[in-house]
């Protein structure tokens, strides 16, 4: 039991994280294991400065807090800090997966959802394929000089083959994954390979390139949602924000920004792997619209910025690991859906582009999406395949010229890479939408 000392607030995380690694090269294993990781971050405010450590020894935690102690300057005001009392101090025990853990399923069990595929993933062109499984399940506890007392889980697991092909000089390479939080769910089927085979080969022999110009696009769940996480996310965690009066401005909440259709919003509440029902500052998760209705209606916070800014907890403090201290970032980032059928979405577009996957995002004021997957639109139905380097644009531009979005949406998880800001990389996140229509962009 650790003992708090009056005069300071002060709270400990502790994760132990559990992970798998399953890795095949043309059907050759390069890579099979399990590894267990136990750590601890631990932080003392004394009013005027924070002091942090990291530790993997987790038997000496009270005394690595009273060091902490010793460096700081006692405060009988503490309590009244302006920070300190936004904190909650929730109590809450959690285990969403404690019945169906991937620390009980064996490496050959998950090994052979990877092995399964190897006899479909042929074809005249491939030319070299990578297939990988990964998981973590990380148990969580959170314990603060407020009194928070705070246990959950956390589970990610998912499948990714990905695939090289050529004909002459023309080379193509494109993936087919799936993640979510148990293995059950995580099974690629056969008709999926065979398809994902078939349009790689079609892509590579058929793909045009794309006469640049400003187009009506359509973009999938997917890639609405690594736009809605690069374009918009990031600029509404709201440490950017600290001491830049020019961005609050920009920035001001009730400013109108894009069409009424369009709503975006952050959770941890979602499953998959933006799960997080605690924030690493013991914050409960909450879901926080970002835009509504096409008004600037909130932005995402820790307690260090809430205060600053006079707004409220978020549930947005993280950190990737107990290495680090937490930061503002994003959970689950989503455009909710419209009030269009796919057909309908589509049917509005005489001419245009479809982006159906992409290969990277990045953005604040301007944001880049490179496609890898694109296709024609034609009189409001998939055309040829078309070869595209960029689609851009300004992202409050951008956001007003959504004109359509589909009436179903999809939130999208990844247990491979993640999110990156500063040196914290990668965290897990999730992101999605609906199928959404820009009426111009830029295509390159």
């Amino acid at each position: 039991m650790l003992k708090f000392k009056d005069g300071f607030y002060a709270d400990v995380r502790v994760e132990t994280v559990f992970t798998t690694s399953i890795k095949y090269r043309d059907g050759a294993l390069e890579e099979s294991k399990n590894t267990t990781v136990k750590t601890a971050f631990l932080r003392v405010f004394d009013g005027d400065m924070w002091y942090y450590a990291s530790t993997y020894k987790l038997g000496e935690l009270q005394a690595e807090l009273d060091k902490l102690y010793a460096n700081a300057t006692p405060n009988k005001d503490i309590a009244k800090n302006a920070t300190v009392r936004r904190f909650e101090s929730n109590k809450a025990n959690i285990r969403k997966f404690a019945d169906n853990c991937v620390k009980s399923k064996s490496l050959a069990e998950k090994g052979r959802l990877l092995t399964e595929k190897f006899p479909l993933l042929k074809s005249e062109h491939l030319k070299m394929f990578v297939a990988v499984y990964a998981d973590k399940y990380s148990e969580i506890e959170f314990y603060s000089s407020l009194g928070a007392d705070i246990k959950y889980d956390f589970q990610l697991c998912g499948v990714r083959f990905g695939a090289s092909f050529a004909d002459g000089d023309n080379n193509f390479t494109s993936s087919l994954s799936r993640s979510d939080d148990c293995l059950e769910k995580i099974a690629v089927g056969d008709k999926e390979v065979k398809e994902f085979i078939e349009e790689a080969e079609y892509f590579l022999m058929n793909a045009q390139p794309v006469t640049a110009g400003e187009y009506p696009v359509i973009l999938s769940p997917e890639t609405t949602g690594v736009f809605a996480h690069e374009s918009f996310g990031h600029k509404s965690e709201s440490d950017f924000m600290v001491g830049d009066e020019t961005m609050r401005k920009e920035w001001a909440i009730g400013k109108k920004v894009g069409g009424d259709v369009l709503s975006i919003y952050d959770s941890g509440l979602e499953d998959g792997s933006g799960y997080r029902p605690f924030d690493d500052e013991g914050t409960s998760a909450k879901k926080t619209y970002l835009i509504k209705n096409g008004v600037l209606s909130g932005r995402l916070h820790s307690a260090a910025t809430a205060t600053d800014l006079n707004e409220e907890l978020t549930g947005n403090a993280r950190a990737i690991s107990c290495d680090f201290e937490p930061i503002v970032r994003m959970t689950s980032t989503v455009i909710e859906a419209g009030s269009l059928t796919k057909e309908e979405l589509f049917a509005g577009v005489k001419h245009g582009y479809f982006i159906k996957d992409y290969k990277h995002g990045s953005g604040m004021s301007t944001f880049t999406i490179a496609p890898n997957l694109a296709y024609e639109i034609v009189d409001g139905k998939i055309g040829k395949p078309v070869k595209i380097a960029v689609i851009t644009g300004s992202v409050f531009e951008t956001l007003n010229l959504i004109d359509g979005l589909s009436d179903k949406a999809e939130i999208i998880s990844s247990a491979f890479g993640g999110c990156g800001k500063m040196e914290q990389f990668p965290l897990n996140v999730s992101f999605g939408g609906p199928y959404m229509r820009i009426s111009k962009m830029s295509v390159q």
